[in-house]
């Protein structure tokens, strides 16, 4: 998520569905209150996980 990649690439380097990405992001999210991708990358940043 926080080199910009899409969905479907990150599905294609993990051999996941679509689906399953989209499933964790959506997690994701919600586990970090984020309202998109960007802010999530910025939660991991600023909290140290990248």
């Amino acid at each position: 998520i926080a080199r910009g990649l899409s969905n479907q690439e990150i599905a294609d380097q993990l051999y996941l569905s679509n689906g399953t990405i989209r499933n964790y992001v959506t997690n994701i999210l919600s586990k970090l209150d984020a309202g998109n991708r960007t802010e999530a990358a910025n939660i991991a940043k600023e909290s140290g996980w990248l």
